[in-house]
């Protein structure tokens, strides 16, 4: 087998498959935090201060998903150890709070809450635990966790996600270093939710590598293999930077990881698509402070087009206020961004002709007008590849007329791996071809913009593929008023989010450290 088609073997798994079609969930970090202030607790805030007066768990999901939000997944424990569910593990949980007299649990009501609305639901369990006494003690610690996360995952219905943080603070407390045991954590995730996905710090999806809502321009899905208990997130997140791929020392943050120029420098590959994750607001808790400094719906969009519309995830933090309630101007700010999507998708343009290379058999090009898929395996009905390996592959489409266009929409079948690495879109505009647009990676989704144009021709050509492409769907779109930012400015405020990002960070720890003095 030489390289390429090693690269070629490296495919899905169901999980993938389903979370990288349900591409667009929400995050709620919610708990002590929301109440104190405070980005990362100690751990030492008495639960009497956790009393939301108002709290409707229905409110936080019908905005998610009014947005157009697959799932949720709610910081079930921060780092501060304090439990929104009444564990019976510790006693720094939502037992011990005022909230409904102690009988509350937070978990449960956000779990009915996606039932009631059709929802999924996914959990963030914090390793890290600045409460708890067994924290640095290895093993007695690691039982405990372990406890937690069966809690969680036989108690609250099928959880979609298990979302794990490396964060490992031990130095601020003055306690030795824990030692997690990501092996175990994944058999047990693994046996009691076999179809949830494990992410950031798991084997299913990797971080982007930012916090500020950029995606690479060419986002691969097939990449060396990681070592996905020490992954640069925790570097990256809240401590010193110690982690790295398993081989030749390229981490998590680099701006190519998949090119077949980067692969040639490893032996070994998976497939671990990218998540975007970043919060509506400056913090990831709820600050009053910051009610000012919600993200526009156009900033939402950008953020969408370039994460989901860019072979990624997206997973947009929404942070519940201390009443309970997800703010009014948040929910005002996703009920545009939903509605912008909403309409978006309503704007198909019908095709009346479709032509490509002679199709393998059983593969017609007229698959690709489709985007139905087998609800069992998440993969496509139909889907197209050529007959032939060749240089270029090029694909005629005749609208039913006459339409202002601005974007097209592009899959591949990755049940074949990803293939596509470059490709062109033309335009037929007042009896000229014009060159529209240049994109690199497809995967599970490209949407490439381009100017507004007038055209009832459109011709995609893929001008470097890894062998044949297998194509699930095309979709061209009428205008919806978007325009993409440049790549260069694009490039230079991914590049001072990550300096400014930096500089929070010292900053934090810097504080957390006298804190603690």
């Amino acid at each position: 087998m030489d390289r390429l088609d090693k690269y070629l073997s490296i495919t899905p798994n169901v999980r993938q498959k389903r979370i990288q079609r349900e591409n667009f969930n929400v995050f709620f970090h919610y708990g002590l935090n929301t109440f104190t202030g405070k980005e990362w607790g100690d751990g030492k805030v008495d639960p009497k201060e956790f009393n939301p007066g108002e709290q409707d768990t229905d409110q936080w999901i019908r905005t998610a998903k009014e947005a157009g939000a697959y799932g949720v997944i709610l910081t079930c424990k921060h780092h501060d150890g304090f439990c929104l569910w009444p564990t019976e593990t510790t006693d720094y949980s939502v037992a011990a709070s005022p909230y409904k007299q102690g009988k509350g649990d937070v978990v449960r009501e956000v779990s009915d809450s996606c039932k009631k609305y059709g929802l999924k639901f996914g959990i963030y369990l914090s390793p890290w635990d600045r409460n708890n006494e067994s924290y640095g003690q290895g093993e007695a610690y690691n039982d405990l966790y372990c406890r937690q996360l069966t809690e969680l995952l036989t108690n609250y219905g099928e959880v979609f996600t298990v979302w794990l943080d490396g964060a490992c603070g031990s130095y601020m407390d003055g306690k030795p270093k824990q030692e997690y045991d990501w092996a175990r954590y994944f058999d047990t995730i693994k046996r009691l939710a076999p179809n949830a996905c494990i992410s950031n710090c798991g084997p299913d999806v990797r971080w982007v590598g930012n916090e500020g809502g950029f995606a690479r321009e060419s986002e691969f899905n097939v990449v060396p293999r990681f070592a996905c208990d020490v992954q640069t997130i925790e570097a990256n997140s809240q401590q010193s930077d110690d982690g790295t791929f398993v081989k030749k020392g390229a981490d998590i943050v680099s701006s190519d990881l998949g090119s077949r120029k980067f692969l040639e420098n490893f032996d070994e590959f998976m497939w671990y698509p990218a998540e975007v994750d970043v919060s509506i607001r400056p913090g990831w808790f709820y600050h009053k402070s910051q009610d000012k400094m919600v993200r526009s719906a156009d900033n939402l969009k950008r953020i969408y087009y370039t994460s989901v519309g860019g072979n990624s995830l997206l997973l947009l933090n929404l942070p519940p206020d201390r009443r309970g309630l997800i703010n009014e101007k948040d929910v005002e700010v996703m009920k545009e961004f939903g509605a912008h999507l909403a309409r978006s998708r309503d704007q198909l343009v019908p095709i009346k002709e479709i032509a490509a290379p002679q199709a393998e058999d059983g593969c017609d090009i007229k698959g690709v007008l489709s985007d139905a898929y087998d609800a069992q395996t998440y993969d496509p009905i139909e889907y197209y590849t050529p007959k032939e390996e060749r240089d270029s592959y090029m694909i005629k489409l005749t609208l039913d007329k006459p339409r202002k266009i601005n974007r097209v929409k592009l899959i591949e079948n990755v049940a074949f791996s990803q293939r596509i690495e470059e490709f062109y879109i033309y335009g037929h505009v007042k009896g000229k071809r014009v060159k529209l647009c240049r994109g690199t990676t497809v995967g599970y989704g490209r949407i490439a913009f381009f100017r507004p144009v007038v055209t009832d021709r459109i011709e995609i050509e893929f001008t470097q593929v890894r062998r044949r492409p297998y194509i699930e769907f095309i979709g061209v779109y009428e205008d919806n008023g978007y325009m993409p930012k440049t790549p260069l400015l694009h490039k230079i405020k991914l590049w001072i989010h990550r300096m400014n990002y930096k500089v929070f960070i010292d900053r934090e720890n810097k504080k957390n450290k006298t804190e603690n003095k």
